[in-house]
């Protein structure tokens, strides 16, 4: 399979700031409380430490796959070339199908996010925080609209921004400690009941959301200079640092604010907290820092998406005018404007929580796991001594890759909508072959 390449531009720290804006995001803001909550003893931290390692063993297939085929649009070009000529295909055309759903899903979430949380400092009614929505995915549409060097620049920006942000946090909760974060079970609870992985699986469902993007890099493979190093470079610098910044901020925040009164529907906790600190002023601050990293983070995944019907349609396996390149500015620009423009539509008329949900019921599947599988079979067909970069402890981290995925799958409320997207994308496929069979008869 052979796909024409964009310019490389983008360097191991821009890389590295892409996936790391679109991680933090809104995110791990209003998800916090809702964490807390899900916990009756205060072991809220151990639903962020599942995530973090969730983020691990999966980057390492991410790492592999990447590094060896850097190519734009990622995991449709290693479900295309993993899964051979006949099932390449199917999946490679299900990962742009639920892409073209689930990818305006992520952007409508960031943007409804941060509407919400505008609010705390802006009086907005609802139709007010719609049109807020609306005009931010509209505003990232124009900041993404140029050159591809000229977009790693403003990630580094907006890098620094979601960095300084968090570490302000950190810092003005650890020198106010009040409360002891709790890290083991007391008298007689225990890591093995039930009650501590039931709570683990709903908390998860949101923690791991708020990771999600450490792969972004790989949607860019074709963009990447030395893509064989930077890529997996890039994906575990993101891990491992914006790990640190999230348990560390749990443990800041809730260090100064007494888990037992945090409500799970409470969005503003972070900027509560700062006025608690600092007074209302330092809360609107923090709260403006926020919505920047909020924007940052539909900054990245924008661009991120954006490749991926362009490489499906280049390889004559999508709508062909997604494959057109900007003329002068050579960026896919009819994959972004369709991706906004839907994008756009959802954050009008969607919940933030049931979005938040519904993103990951649907990539579960077709994604994460089949992408799994995919190292497997391509290992089995090419061996690894090829390979720029090998997973630590193969195949262990895919067992434990498919085996956590299972698992948040089958917590998901919206795991049937999931499947129900997929199979309409397989009659969809099946659909299209057989017209375009008859037309060549």
């Amino acid at each position: 399979m052979s796909i024409p390449q964009t310019n490389r531009k983008i360097n191991l720290l821009q890389a590295t700031s892409i996936n790391m804006i679109d991680m933090v995001g809104i995110g791990p803001f209003v998800v916090m409380p809702f964490v807390v909550g899900q916990f009756n003893n205060g072991l809220f931290i151990w639903a962020w430490i599942f995530g973090a390692f969730t983020a691990l063993v999966d980057g390492m297939i991410w790492s592999e796959l990447g590094a060896k085929y850097p190519l734009a649009g990622g995991t449709y070009n290693f479900h295309r070339i993993a899964y051979g000529e006949r099932g390449g295909r199917l999946m490679s055309f299900l990962f742009v199908w639920q892409t073209s759903i689930q990818a305006p899903l992520v952007v409508a979430s960031a943007a409804i996010g941060f509407s919400q949380y505008l609010t705390y400092i802006v009086d907005l009614n609802v139709w007010q925080q719609k049109m807020v929505s609306g005009g931010l995915v509209i505003l990232v549409l124009l900041l993404l609209y140029r050159k591809i060097e000229t977009v790693g620049k403003i990630s580094v920006a907006f890098g620094f921004i979601v960095i300084l942000t968090i570490v302000w946090i950190i810092i003005s909760g650890l020198s106010h400690q009040q409360h002891e974060i709790r890290m083991w079970p007391k008298g007689d609870e225990s890591f093995f009941q039930f009650a501590f992985w039931s709570a683990i699986a709903q908390g998860s469902l949101k923690t791991v959301y708020s990771y999600l993007g450490y792969y972004n890099v790989c949607h860019l493979g074709g963009e990447i200079k030395r893509p064989e190093v930077n890529i997996p470079r890039s994906i575990f610098i993101s891990i491992f640092g914006i790990a640190v910044l999230y348990l560390m901020m749990n443990i800041a925040v809730m260090g100064v604010v007494p888990w037992q009164s945090v409500r799970s529907d409470d969005k503003y906790l972070v900027s509560s907290f700062m006025e608690q600190l600092y007074g209302h002023q330092a809360a609107a601050v923090v709260t403006v820092l926020i919505l920047c990293i909020a924007m940052s983070s539909l900054f990245a995944v924008v661009l991120g998406y954006s490749r991926v019907p362009y490489a499906a349609a280049v390889d004559g396996n999508f709508f062909r005018i997604f494959g057109k390149l900007h003329p002068t500015k050579n960026f896919p620009y009819i994959s972004l404007l369709v991706l906004c423009g839907l994008g756009l539509i959802f954050s009008l008329l969607m919940k933030l929580k049931d979005v938040i949900d519904s993103i990951l019921a649907m990539r579960i599947v077709v994604q994460f796991m089949a992408q799994a599988i995919g190292v497997v079979l391509l290992r089995r067909k090419m061996g690894s001594s090829g390979l720029p970069f090998r997973m630590w402890m193969y195949p262990i981290p895919v067992i434990l890759s498919l085996i956590i995925w299972a698992y948040l799958l089958y917590n998901n409320p919206f795991a049937l909508y999931g499947g129900l997207i997929a199979i309409i994308g397989v009659a969809v496929f099946f659909a299209i072959r057989r017209s375009r069979t008859s037309i060549q008869e």
